[in-house]
């Protein structure tokens, strides 16, 4: 890949997981002030098949989820090598420090606290998204020094 390439950005992809449909409404509709796309999913299980199928740039997760939690589903995507570097924000209207480290000790990134506060989420979600970019902006930059280093 040719170093112009390296600021080509496209428009960030946002999973959006929540099983009661007025919060994944709720927070699709605060999202649609930043540029961005958003893709919803109502459980767990919904969620993992979309990261496989579709990684997104940025993940907000419920944690309390019927057939599988947002702990576990962090975990499964923060312990994949192909989906460890998506960012995840968990929502949680817990507040308990059990809950805070067992969603650390799972890997998210960080947490928003039900009721959502729509600047909070604007802001954190577009710092995620910058740290992302500058992420794979360094991943495209070491790749093609890596490839020049073998033709040299």
């Amino acid at each position: 890949m040719p170093p112009e390439d390296f600021g080509n950005e496209k428009t960030p992809l946002i999973l959006v997981v929540d099983d009661n449909q007025q919060n994944l409404e709720l927070l699709q509709a605060y999202l649609e002030d930043i540029d961005c796309r958003t893709i919803p999913a109502n459980d767990g299980l919904e969620a993992l098949d979309i990261v496989a199928k579709n990684p997104p740039d940025l993940i907000l997760l419920d944690i309390m989820m019927p057939k599988m939690s947002g702990f576990e589903v962090c975990k499964r995507v923060k312990n994949n090598p192909k989906t460890d570097d998506i960012p995840i924000i968990m929502v949680t209207a817990l507040n308990e420090f059990g809950d805070i480290k067992q969603a650390i000790d799972a890997g998210t990134d960080d947490f928003l606290s039900k009721p959502i506060n729509k600047l909070e989420l604007l802001t954190r979600v577009k710092t995620m998204l910058k740290l992302k970019n500058l992420s794979d902006k360094l991943e495209r930059t070491l790749a093609y020094l890596s490839e020049m280093e073998k033709r040299s």
